[in-house]
């Protein structure tokens, strides 16, 4: 029944632990296959956010990111146009989406908005009881 309205596994009870911890490594590693090539370089507006070396781009200038400014605005680059919500997000870059650290993303929430200000078409707006949404003229073209 389980597998008929699209389950991938299941486990009947009782079961070991082990067996679980298998299950679950077998899942993870079926979900890592199907993700292809990592994404390592943005096209935001006229800058150009490059992952692997957390540098974001514009004309002459560079602009050395932390890891979690680089970890967070790749987030938003991967939801470019579409609302990123605040708990994924939380849970992707803190891995718990408590107070202190939902306080601290809205902190490099402010500081990209710094960094990207010179580009007036490309804003991070705020979606009330949502998350963030990068806004940017075009679509992210993105190099693999």
């Amino acid at each position: 029944e389980g597998f008929k309205i699209g389950a991938d596994d299941y486990i009947t009870k009782p079961f070991s632990m082990e067996e679980l911890v298998f299950r679950i490594e077998a899942i993870l590693r079926r979900v890592k296959g199907k993700k292809g090539k990592e994404i390592t370089m943005y096209r935001i507006g006229k800058f150009t956010f490059d992952t692997q070396k957390q540098v974001l781009m514009v004309d002459d200038k560079v602009t050395k990111l932390t890891t979690k400014e680089s970890e967070l605005l790749s987030l938003l680059c991967a939801h470019v146009n579409e609302i990123l919500e605040r708990n994924f997000a939380l849970k992707t870059i803190w891995i718990d989406d408590n107070y202190f650290n939902a306080r601290s993303m809205d902190v490099y929430i402010t500081k990209l908005r710094k960094h990207l200000r010179e580009d007036p078409s490309i804003e991070i707006i705020n979606i009330h009881g949502k998350g963030y949404k990068l806004i940017a003229p075009e679509p992210d073209s993105a190099e693999k």
